[in-house]
């Protein structure tokens, strides 16, 4: 399996929505709120736990900067001044919302 990795970030600020577009051409809107919500910082999931649980913002976000992190992941801070969370290129395709990838996690 080749290795994906993000070709574009979009940010969609009235639908308050980031559209990512992989290196395989996929791409599917994902809202603010539910990345921010899945986090994966200790601080937001807790040390030694391998499984990522959304925590939902406790009050709507949007992204303020993104920055790539090396060639595997990006950085947001987001307008809650959170920014520690390192969000892997692969993290943030199995937690792609689009219908195709959500039925073949259900299936």
């Amino acid at each position: 399996m080749e290795t994906l990795y993000l070709t574009e970030i979009r940010r969609l600020g009235e639908e308050r929505k980031l559209r990512l577009t992989w290196s395989d051409g996929h791409s599917a809107d994902f809202d603010f709120d539910y990345v921010r919500g899945y986090c994966p910082c200790a601080g937001c999931q807790g040390h030694g736990s391998m499984r990522v649980d959304f925590h939902q913002p406790p009050e709507p976000v949007r992204p303020e900067k993104i920055e790539p992190v090396g060639n595997y992941a990006i950085s947001i801070v987001w307008s809650d001044h959170h920014a520690t969370g390192i969000y892997r290129f692969d993290f943030l395709r199995d937690l792609c919302p689009c219908e195709e990838c959500t039925a073949s996690r259900t299936s």
